[in-house]
């Protein structure tokens, strides 16, 4: 190549102000962040699933911020869905003003130990019952309650009838927050 040509090539080239390193460094943080919602859920122990997929209760308790459980502690009805254990509370309970306050952390027991704080209680029975940490989200989704609703008629098929059409209103006005737990 002539001594002319050369010349010519090189004043064309322009310089660029990210290395071939920050490149590199830089798609595979792309990569990353594009992969973020595919991450691995926790597993849970075989036992834990299989218990959330058949018993009727679990009991949640949000965890305060240092990370010690709150004083709050009842059974409740869920539905197991897509690995989430998902319910609707009162917009009112700790647990939606927990996860509304930003204190999504939760603890959850799962099986039927009975009522929590009656007179006629089992006191902290639950508590010998498998549990997992949860991160709660509060969901507008109303195919998500549809689906919650669908679960509750399967499960609760005595009970479900009075409380159907006042969960449904509450979710519409606002007066009821549909939770998802997902396990950590």
């Amino acid at each position: 190549m002539s001594e002319k040509r050369r010349t010519a090539r090189a004043s064309e080239r322009v310089e660029c102000p990210i290395t071939r390193r920050e490149l590199i460094a830089l798609g595979a943080g792309a990569l990353a962040a594009l992969a973020w919602p595919l991450r691995a859920r926790a597993a849970l122990a075989p036992d834990v699933t299989g218990l959330l997929e058949r018993s009727g209760f679990v009991y949640v308790s949000p965890l305060k911020s240092d990370g010690s459980e709150s004083s709050c502690h009842g059974e409740v009805w869920y539905g197991w869905l897509d690995a989430d254990v998902v319910l609707i509370t009162s917009r009112t309970s700790w647990k939606a003003r927990a996860v509304a306050r930003g204190l999504e952390r939760t603890r959850i027991w799962v099986g039927d130990h009975g009522r929590v704080g009656r007179v006629l209680g089992s006191g902290d029975a639950f508590r010998k019952g498998p549990s997992f940490e949860a991160r709660g989200q509060q969901s507008r989704d109303a195919a998500l309650l549809e689906r919650l609703m669908t679960t509750y008629r399967r499960k609760y098929p005595k009970e479900i009838g009075s409380w159907e059409s006042r969960m449904r209103s509450g979710f519409e006005s606002g007066d009821r927050s549909l939770i998802r737990y997902t396990p950590l």
